[in-house]
């Protein structure tokens, strides 16, 4: 993303949407109906239901096209288990607008041949909580290209308090890897787990329909939350920067070096930067609340 491509400039409005969780179809406790309903009825506008495509449960894809209809939608999406990572475990891959019919298995896949063939395939491909299962850097190095990687996975927090991973993201960007960031619930609904709302997305989209909300998160025309909200992230030439958020704690600028630009107070709903002395290729927001929940821009290139 770029100061050009941010999205609080582009059309449309911003859609709330939960891009990663379970049903009965894998291992959650909810059935795809009842997934949807739960979101639905809690303010949500979209979700993608991401059943574990593996043996165990048939390698298919869920299909919640009969939940959709003009106030509320769905995208067809997986989590694929291709190969193995540096510690010896299988990838977990998150592929979002999938057709029904990819093949979600093949012998002698990795995680670079499977995330190929979902971007090519036309899915929105993320990198999910690579902090719970200890990918490492060189490992997200041999895809050949992601959509995003989870900033924020809930359930991982909730059960081994490894839900941050921007520190992934932020490697990445020093190597130059022009990813975006995603927070996610990964609903399980199980038992006495909290993991439910607890990390989503706004995507701004001119149409409440799979594709054009596929194609805005394509084009990276969203940000990710835990609770805050923002309202308009704005530059002013190279020198200045506007934001304008829900009612904050802090709000910072965190860039390539050491350390971040930070307004604090009490009920902040806008700040102002000065980006002059700022050496960075890249500069992303985040707004913290008192309560502790935050939003976060995609990383913003400036060079």
């Amino acid at each position: 993303m770029t100061p050009s491509t941010l999205p609080f400039a582009q059309p449309g409005r911003f859609y709330r949407g939960n891009l990663h969780g379970h049903s009965t179809n894998s291992d959650g406790a909810w059935s795809p109906a009842e997934y949807v309903r739960k979101y639905r009825q809690n303010g949500y506008d979209f979700v993608a239901l991401t059943d574990h495509c593996t043996e165990d449960h048939g390698y298919d894809i869920s299909d919640t096209r009969e939940y959709r209809d003009d106030d509320f939608t769905t995208l067809l999406g997986a989590e694929l288990h291709p190969g193995q990572i540096e510690s010896g475990s299988a990838w977990h891959l998150l592929a979002v607008g999938l057709p029904l019919d990819f093949e979600t298995h093949r012998e002698g896949d990795t995680g670079a041949s499977v995330a190929r063939r979902a971007m090519e395939a036309g899915a929105f491909v993320a990198v999910p909580h690579p902090n719970w299962f200890a990918l490492t850097v060189a490992d997200i190095e041999t895809l050949d290209a992601v959509h995003a990687v989870e900033c924020y996975n809930g359930v991982s927090d909730y059960d081994s308090d490894r839900g941050l991973s921007w520190h992934y993201i932020d490697m990445l960007l020093h190597r130059g890897h022009r990813v975006g960031a995603i927070a996610t619930d990964d609903t399980h609904a199980r038992p006495r787990v909290n993991d439910f709302m607890r990390g989503w997305v706004y995507v701004k989209s001119d149409a409440l329909t799979p594709e054009s909300l596929l194609g805005a998160l394509k084009a990276g025309h969203y940000y990710s939350s835990t609770g805050a909200q923002l309202h308009n992230v704005e530059f002013l030439g190279r020198e200045k920067l506007i934001v304008e958020c829900s009612p904050a704690s802090y709000i910072y600028v965190t860039g390539e070096s050491a350390g971040a630009l930070r307004i604090s107070g009490a009920w902040l709903t806008e700040a102002e930067f000065d980006l002059s002395d700022v050496e960075s290729r890249w500069l992303r927001v985040t707004v913290r609340d008192e309560a502790g929940g935050r939003a976060w821009t995609n990383p913003i290139w400036l060079a």
